[in-house]
């Protein structure tokens, strides 16, 4: 494995495999890699012939009053999991790497990024965007691997690359959770223990409204009102949003009546966690 903070040793080492004819996959990430970070990448390892990780804590899609300076940051322990995960190549750059001191060109998808965390986080988005955008632009791979857990993102990157063109195919990977329903988070460090404890009051909330779905409620006001139950009964925990949208437009519905996003962002203190389920509904067979 090795491990390179520039962009003509990527494009060198990258270009070399596909003289080769070697197929290439990416896992773009902000390093402090756990569980989740693995399932991407040990997925990359199967589907591909070589495997790259990125691991850039982009400044440019953190608010003013973000984390991004205390964003948690480990690149040994980053190198390890990677090495066991069957990572070839590992893209950790700095900033000036990527971005020139006068740049003014970035990269913004519209509508899907309107609402939920694009809302809440305005200049997320287009920090995004640019960024991987850059990554699919020095990497260039086959398929590109993305969590679940960031369903808004996963949307915004497909629509992206549908958009511009890009030889990619974009990949949405299953949530990983902890044993007790948490789902996986970098952010989840910065919780205490009993905050940690409280956080589990997300998969909680999801479930009662998923079984609710199952059981045949369609309403969206009503499923929400669920989540919302759950979540009020927690006191360390501080709703940010809950919405049920279309998995597709991620555009706010009335009723569910095909494929649905349930996704909720909830401040545990001052850590903001996210999470979600999406469930279709099956045609009944005739």
């Amino acid at each position: 494995m090795e491990v390179v903070n520039n962009i003509l040793d990527v494009r060198t080492i990258v270009k070399a495999w596909k003289k080769n004819g070697y197929t290439v996959g990416l896992v773009p990430t902000m390093g402090y890699l756990h569980e989740g970070h693995k399932s991407l990448i040990e997925k990359c390892n199967k589907e591909n012939d070589k495997t790259v990780v990125s691991i850039f804590v982009n400044p440019i899609q953190f608010g003013p009053n973000e984390d991004f300076q205390s964003y948690p940051r480990n690149l040994e322990m980053d190198k390890n999991l990677c090495l066991e995960a069957g990572t070839d190549l590992i893209f950790n750059p700095d900033a000036s790497e990527l971005y020139e001191k006068e740049a003014n060109t970035y990269v913004e998808v519209l509508k899907l990024t309107e609402g939920l965390c694009g809302e809440k986080r305005p200049v997320h988005f287009k920090g995004v965007c640019t960024v991987v955008s850059k990554l699919f632009n020095i990497i260039t791979p086959d398929k590109a691997y993305f969590g679940k857990k960031d369903a808004q993102q996963l949307a915004v990157i497909k629509k992206m690359v549908l958009d511009l063109d890009f030889d990619i195919q974009v990949l949405g990977c299953e949530i990983v959770r902890e044993k007790d329903g948490l789902a996986k988070s970098s952010r989840n460090t910065y919780l205490s223990p009993s905050e940690r404890k409280a956080a589990l009051v997300l998969s909680r909330s999801l479930n009662l409204a998923l079984d609710s779905i199952k059981a045949g409620n369609r309403d969206a006001e009503s499923i929400k009102d669920i989540i919302k139950g759950e979540l009020k009964s927690e006191p360390l925990a501080k709703i940010d949003y809950i919405e049920v949208v279309n998995s597709l437009s991620l555009q706010r519905v009335d009723t569910v009546e095909t494929s649905v996003l349930v996704p909720i962002a909830v401040f545990i203190g001052k850590t903001r966690l996210i999470d979600n389920f999406d469930y279709e509904i099956k045609e009944e067979a005739i």
